[in-house]
């Protein structure tokens, strides 16, 4: 078996840094987990959904008669039994639960239907008229800039479909492109992009008899369903209970509240009775919420000394019908390209345009993966035309460690060179990159990312998470956390933490998350913010509870304890960002250090000075004698840090992750098709928690990529869907996925919990531009249109043909 440690300094962990299987793997290969449908209510109704067959339509009426008359049905609900609007975000709820006076995209939820059995509730739907006055949709992003008399939100009284533009411009753009020794611009449009988790969205309600509804739901925020939810159905948030089950996959694309989770509600609490629902996999591609399609124009300033001098965007982003996340995704298409190399000069103007198509939201990469792959494209034709080697290019430009960015993020730990250079080493880049056989190239492209938002979604003043921790009687470890595990193995980093810090094994170790009455809040799992955040309150928590256990056991050696003085607040910007950590409070600062004195393993508590020790568990005896309980939480702030300018929160992070690829094709111009042969990823990502699971992730995102890449799109006619099903909608399989090598690249991160970042989203963006610049390299075309589908492959090689007849007939 390979070693998954090597390559990584060995720190003496007994369980951080080694690679450890999922908590919940075992759970899910038997076939045990459950998932939202699995739960079995005592005798729900089953919920089904009216949608819109139009994109665009005022309704006239609705006569839900004949449905609520027929036997099993017990209730129907409309657009008039919902006062409140809904969103992710506080300044953009303009959802509603059911569409009430018109609909915005064809699969907008119209009315539902709670009926004894799934057959009656199907046949009711059918009995359901709506009358629909069709209207002229909008279905393009530059047509909705247009000035309308009907826009599809009129109440933000605009004379056009803008949702939100972002216009941000730092240093001397006009000097930056006068510094240049080449100019280089081009269009790029991209695909919408489904989300394709395996599974659908579902929902179940239990009610109790004080009205009192426990929510069953995929979801990867219960935090915010919660709140939305509780606004939505006018009731205090204490008689809702949102729990997350395991989830069959997410990538953002269940990162929102849903209108199916606030009509399952609505039923349970109107009807008094259990209910369920669950999506076809139609109504999952109907409710989308993925990549927007995204028209941008780019424009690079590169100087061969300098390197790149100035980058500016003009980017319209298709939002479809809502706003979901789509303000983040304005701000997230300009301010990612930050990073990973300097950029001085730097404008960028985005809008987001609704449109009558469903609406688009967060997707892995979230707002990063389409401008990235601009960037890396135009910076690899500057190199062309300077003559300079694009690998070693990007090497020399990649951010320092503990600097500022142009717009004032953070950098603080940067790992990225050594990772690139023994990638350029491994695949012999300088033997290969143009010098290959017709057909076959090799390519590279680096990225970006956040390690979680240093701002919530929502605004307050809590921590970013809260964990809290527990000891039995018999010594077992229970770790609550309000993290969602949405299969990249939240839990297991949990346990991870708190059995490092308390010497336990991991199989001691028992992690509730995800469960709003009984975890403390957390904000969610998007972002790539869980390990980060999360991670560092789940360590904080396992250090206050060493340092309990360390008491009772200085008390049974009859030793005087370790005096944990109060640490002035630190001076080091880089290091914590001005926050004075506070014991009382959970918050013992980044990354603490916890060597005490002690020694936690093998079942014992030691004390190295004096060479005594007790067992852990007289230790834990003796700290509940003392407290009756043995509880603790800790917690994770972000540091203040960022700009003083309008939008300066977006894209603030604690860290950054940094990624390189270096891809390898072979593209058959017979037929365009582009088969990616090998795929070599170095990922700064800190410290390894768990290299088994970041291993995974890599893997995971290289696999995406290539859908996103050669063959994943949203089709739409008018505003109806083309490709509602895994049979139309085209994602790789296993065959597809190339040969992986996985270059071990650290970082000790002083933010991150054990010197951790993220691992999650980041590698996703940089491996598409690697393979568009790994074809120009085969082929000699650049292609700026996502995907590269086979024809576009063959119409850009005889464009290229094309031009050399012209230049052969012009020297003739």
């Amino acid at each position: 078996m390979t070693d998954l440690t090597k390559g990584y300094p060995d720190k003496g962990y007994k369980i951080i840094g080694k690679p450890v299987p999922l908590m919940d793997s075992r759970a899910k290969v038997m076939g045990q987990a459950l998932y939202t449908d699995d739960i079995r209510l005592h005798n729900p109704l089953t919920i089904k959904i009216l949608r819109s067959p139009h994109p665009s339509a005022n309704i006239l009426s609705v006569d839900i008669s004949e449905a609520l008359a027929l036997k099993g049905v017990k209730g129907v609900l409309t657009g008039t039994d919902f006062k409140n609007t809904f969103g992710v975000l506080t300044i953009s709820k303009d959802e509603p639960a059911l569409a009430r006076d018109v609909v915005r995209y064809e699969g907008e939820p119209v009315a539902a239907v709670a009926a004894e059995t799934p057959e009656i509730a199907a046949r009711a739907l059918d009995m359901i008229k709506v009358d629909y006055a069709l209207t002229d949709g909008v279905f393009d992003s530059r047509k909705a800039l247009k000035p309308t008399e009907h826009p599809l939100h009129p109440e933000l009284k605009r004379e056009n479909n803008l949702h939100k533009k972002v216009v941000q411009e730092f240093g001397d753009m006009a000097q930056g492109f006068e510094d240049a020794d080449v100019v280089v611009e081009k269009r790029f449009r991209f695909a919408s992009i489904n989300h394709a988790f395996t599974e659908p969205h579902a929902t179940q309600v239990e009610i109790d008899n004080k009205g009192n509804i426990t929510v069953y739901s995929a979801t990867q925020v219960p935090h915010y369903l919660h709140m939305a939810m509780a606004e939505v159905l006018e009731i205090p948030e204490h008689r809702i209970r949102i729990i997350k089950p395991h989830l069959g996959g997410g990538f953002g694309g269940k990162s929102d509240p849903f209108p199916h989770e606030m009509i399952a509600a609505k039923f349970a609490l109107d009807l008094g009775r259990n209910v369920k629902l669950k999506f076809s996999r139609e109504e999952v591609f109907f409710s989308h919420h993925g990549r927007h399609q995204t028209d941008l124009t780019m424009k690079l300033g590169f100087s061969k000394d300098k390197g790149i001098t100035a980058l500016g965007l003009d980017t319209l982003i298709d939002g479809g019908a809502y706003g979901s996340f789509g303000i983040v995704t304005t701000y997230y298409n300009g301010v990612l390209l930050q990073g990973p190399y300097k950029v001085p000069n730097f404008r960028f103007h985005v809008q987001r345009l609704y449109t009558n198509k469903p609406m688009c939201g967060a997707m892995r990469g979230h707002g990063g993966v389409n401008p990235r792959f601009a960037s890396e494209v135009l910076l690899d034709m500057a190199c062309a035309e300077t003559g300079l080697d694009p690998a070693e290019t990007r090497l020399k430009m990649i951010h320092k460690e503990n600097t500022l960015t142009t717009n004032e993020y953070r950098v603080t730990s940067v790992g990225l060179r050594n990772g690139l250079t023994e990638a350029i080493r491994r695949t012999n880049w300088h033997d290969k990159h143009g010098k290959l056989p017709y057909g076959k190239g090799i390519g590279v492209a680096c990225g970006f990312f956040i390690s979680g938002s240093a701002l919530p979604i929502h605004w307050n003043k809590l921590p970013a998470s809260t964990v809290r921790i527990t000891i039995d009687h018999d010594g077992g470890v229970t770790v609550f956390s309000g993290a969602a595990d949405i299969g990249q193995g939240s839990d297991t980093m949990l346990a991870q933490m708190a059995a490092e810090v308390l010497g336990q094994p991991l199989e001691n170790v028992k992690v509730i998350s995800a469960d709003t009455r009984t975890t403390p809040v957390d904000l969610g799992s998007y972002s790539s913010r869980v390990t980060f955040m999360a991670g560092n309150a789940s360590r904080n928590a396992a250090i206050r509870m060493r340092r309990m256990l360390v008491q009772a056991a200085c008390e049974l050696m009859e030793m005087i304890p370790p005096k944990y003085d109060r640490p002035e607040p630190p001076e080091d910007f880089f290091r914590q960002g001005g926050r004075k950590p506070d014991f009382e409070k959970g918050f013992l600062g980044a990354n603490p250090d916890y060597a005490d004195g002690f020694i936690f393993e093998d079942g014992l508590i030691r004390s190295e000075k004096h060479n005594a020790s007790v067992t852990f568990l007289e230790a834990v005896e003796k700290a509940l004698e003392q407290e009756g309980i043995l509880q603790v939480s800790g917690t994770y702030r972000a540091p203040k840090m960022g700009g003083k300018f309008k939008g300066s929160g977006a894209g603030l992070s604690p860290s950054y992750s940094f990624t390189a690829f270096i891809v390898e094709v072979t593209v058959d111009p017979e037929t365009g098709f582009i088969k990616v042969d090998k795929a070599t990823c170095a990922h700064d990502c800190g410290f390894p928690l768990n290299p088994l699971a970041v291993n995974g992730q890599i893997e995971g995102c290289i696999h995406m990529g290539l859908g996103q890449a050669l063959m994943e799109e949203m089709v739409y006619d008018n505003g109806a869907t083309q490709n509602p099903s895994f049979l139309e909608y085209k994602i790789p399989s296993a065959f597809e996925q190339p040969e992986v090598d996985i270059v071990p690249t650290y970082s000790d991160d002083s933010e991150g919990p054990f010197g951790a970042k993220e691992a999650g989203e980041g590698i996703l963006a940089p491996i598409i531009p690697a393979i568009a610049n790994a074809v120009y390299d085969a082929v000699g075309i650049r292609l700026t249109q996502l995907p590269m589908r086979p024809d576009r492959v063959l119409a850009a090689l005889a464009r290229e043909s094309a031009k050399s007849d012209q230049k052969r007939g012009a020297k003739a």
